[in-house]
């Protein structure tokens, strides 16, 4: 594939793309956007964590077993791309082993946890990466990195090294929390209180699921080959707080706390069991939520405002089945108004 300015303004002819997934979150996006583009789009996977979009094909398969590809190879089919988002560097080899002579070319969704640097920001695609340390997650992106280009070369290899993913359906509860606690939809009220990391120098940029699904198929289309870091607009964590409170128009205070405040009443930085999400520390991630991304805004990958993807996880949050409240990241209620009042307390 050949470097190319990525552009989705006119539907190309129908392509055939293999994606190795598809039932999960950003899988089943990339699969929705292919067919809304009008691409044939067969998904193999083992089909635990939910199904396909209406119009995929589903093969169910085990890619831990010897024979994980033999029903997709048995049709002879040729494909213009397979696009593949495993975090086990041996399922990516075999992959690549095995469909390499079906395939025109290869797509790899890989991390920017790939970057050995974190505390560096303004750093590009050429920063030194991870040691393939394959029991680690960013190590086996590097290694599946290394086996799709070894196979395919890099004319015929995608590798997106994607940021922090948020917006609609962020089953981590990294994007959803803000907005939903500023709505006053975690077991409080809109006019409550909120503890909040005060981080001055910390850069966020998470990349909507919905834009980063649709430039890759737009890539696949426009045959865009290479590595990118797929992130969103840089900013920082203050100001995209400030755009989580104004879109819920929450007027209560905000109770700033700094990281060694924090550390010390042992919340938790990122995601997870009492924690603060996106929070991480500044002086050893300064550059996690801040790298350049030049390169994927030259190749075709145009981020949407914050405030709609803030708005529309904010939807999907309250939309969910079952208790309002926090998933996989944030604090309880008890927990943060314990806190609260532990920092008024100073």
């Amino acid at each position: 594939m050949a470097d190319a300015t990525v552009s989705s303004a006119a539907t190309p002819p129908a392509l055939r793309l293999l994606v190795l997934g598809g039932t999960a979150w950003l899988g089943g996006e990339i699969v929705s956007a292919a067919l809304a583009r009008g691409h044939e789009v067969t998904c193999l996977a083992r089909g635990s964590s939910g199904t396909v979009p209406d119009g995929a094909r589903f093969v169910a398969s085990d890619r831990g077993t010897p024979s994980a590809y033999d029903a997709v190879l048995a049709t002879g089919q040729r494909w213009d791309a397979v696009v593949d988002l495993s975090r086990d560097a041996s399922h990516v080899r075999e992959a690549v082993a095995v469909l390499e002579p079906a395939s025109a070319s290869f797509v790899f969704v890989s991390s920017v946890s790939v970057y050995a640097d974190t505390a560096t920001t303004g750093a590009d695609e050429s920063a030194a990466l991870v040691d393939a340390d394959e029991s680690d997650y960013g190590g086996s992106k590097v290694a599946g990195e290394r086996a799709v280009v070894e196979t395919f070369g890099v004319d015929r290899s995608l590798v997106v090294r994607a940021g922090l993913i948020g917006g609609p359906g962020d089953h981590t509860g990294r994007t959803g929390w803000w907005p939903l606690r500023f709505a006053g939809g975690a077991g409080s009220s809109g006019a409550d209180p909120v503890l909040v990391p005060d981080v001055p120098g910390l850069e966020v940029q998470p990349v909507d699921v919905r834009d980063l699904s649709a430039w890759i198929v737009a890539s696949v289309e426009r045959g865009l080959s290479g590595t990118y870091d797929a992130v969103g607009d840089r900013q920082s964590l203050t100001d995209h707080l400030a755009a989580a409170r104004q879109i819920t128009g929450h007027t209560g205070e905000v109770v700033p706390v700094d990281e060694t405040w924090l550390e010390a009443h042992e919340v938790a930085p990122w995601a997870g069991p009492r924690s603060l999400p996106l929070w991480v520390p500044v002086t050893t991630h300064a550059g996690f939520g801040a790298r350049a991304g030049g390169a994927g805004r030259a190749a075709g990958l145009v981020p949407r405002p914050v405030h709609e993807t803030l708005r529309d996880v904010l939807a999907w949050e309250l939309s969910r089945p079952g208790p309002v409240g926090p998933h996989g990241a944030g604090l309880t209620p008890g927990d943060e108004r314990d806190l609260i009042a532990a920092a008024r307390d100073r």
